[in-house]
């Protein structure tokens, strides 16, 4: 005779018995849904960091991070969306859980078994969705703690993509005023929408000074990073970098420091030139010539593999890239 609901409560954990199969439930109150096994495993992990560029996620981005998660447990977080991550990083393999949390509210970063969660976490990794969710429901709260805990006690990999990426950067495009355009940025570095927050959140050393970007080229976004560096430059933030991503592209950092380029698009590595723009100022439109070598850039090609390399501790591509400059001029973005 076929089994009915059933509900059983086990060491805490509920599971729902439909014909049979069980589907484990966290007790996490941000918790909405959670795949695999929901015994907390305990393995040595490997430090390292993904910064995904959004659109389709790169699986070979996300297998790198599985490898140095060592059979351990997957926690995602975010503040809207599904539990879409669930079944598709289980069943790359070689995980024992993938659980996903939406943290959409400082009361829910504030729960003690939110960052408990967290904390257990053999891999983190952030979705996309809008960061300055992220900025206001996780900064100064237990989460932030843990996400820290993860990246400097625990030695665990920590990832993320599009607006999960773009928090990971030790300068940060908040965008707690809304999104900015190339445009925009260029015409006005000082527009209210630019939202840049230096420090004060997610901690990765080797990203001191990174300002990451995403959906890069797709959505012509060279133009608002060079501003960002722009700005940083201005307001005193020393040798101001940044690390551009498209879309299906991840960028893939060891404990060393190194850098491989997953995917089928590319990456763009960015270093601020040493002298202060020109002209940056609130209410007037970015010049920032330094002859025409304001930004130079290091394109490096993604593959399935990760072939193309780059030393974040050098700033020195490894394998060959397309290097050149940009600049800005009366607003408008140049190339040379």
């Amino acid at each position: 005779m076929p089994l009915k609901f059933t509900l059983f409560l086990l060491l805490g954990i509920n599971f729902v018995q439909i014909s049979g199969a069980q589907t484990p439930t966290s007790t996490v109150l941000a918790s909405i849904g959670i795949t695999g096994d929901t015994t907390d495993v305990h393995v040595p992990t490997v430090n390292g960091y993904v910064l995904g560029g959004g659109s389709t996620d790169v699986k070979e981005a996300l297998k790198w991070m599985i490898e140095r998660a060592k059979g351990g447990d997957v926690v995602i977080i975010r503040a809207s969306g599904t539990t879409g991550y669930n079944d598709f990083i289980y069943g790359l393999g070689g995980v024992n859980s993938v659980e996903t949390l939406l943290i959409n509210s400082r009361e829910l970063a504030l729960h003690p078994a939110t960052a408990t969660r967290i904390r257990q976490a053999e891999l983190l990794f952030i979705a996309g969705g809008d960061q300055g969710n992220y900025v206001k429901f996780w900064q100064d709260t237990p989460v932030e703690d843990a996400i820290n805990y993860l990246i400097h006690v625990k030695k665990a990999p920590v990832g993320g993509t599009s607006a999960g990426c773009a928090v990971l950067g030790g300068v940060s495009f908040a965008a707690l005023n809304d999104g900015i355009n190339s445009v925009e940025a260029l015409t006005n570095p000082y527009d209210s929408k630019m939202t840049l927050l230096n420090g004060g959140f997610i901690d990765i050393p080797v990203l001191k000074n990174i300002i990451t970007d995403t959906h890069y080229s797709n959505r012509s976004r060279y133009g608002r990073h060079l501003a960002f560096l722009a700005r940083m430059k201005t307001d005193g933030i020393k040798k101001p970098r940044g690390i551009g991503v498209d879309e299906k592209t991840s960028v893939c950092i060891d404990e060393k420091g190194i850098a491989r380029v997953f995917g089928s698009q590319a990456a763009y590595f960015l270093l601020a030139d040493s002298r202060k723009p020109e002209t940056c100022e609130e209410g007037k439109k970015l010049t920032w010539n330094r002859k025409k070598q304001a930004v130079s850039i290091v394109k490096i090609a993604a593959t399935p593999e990760g072939a193309g390399k780059f030393d974040l501790n050098r700033w020195k591509p490894l394998t060959t890239g397309t290097a050149g400059y940009w600049f800005a001029e009366n607003g408008v973005l140049f190339e040379n």
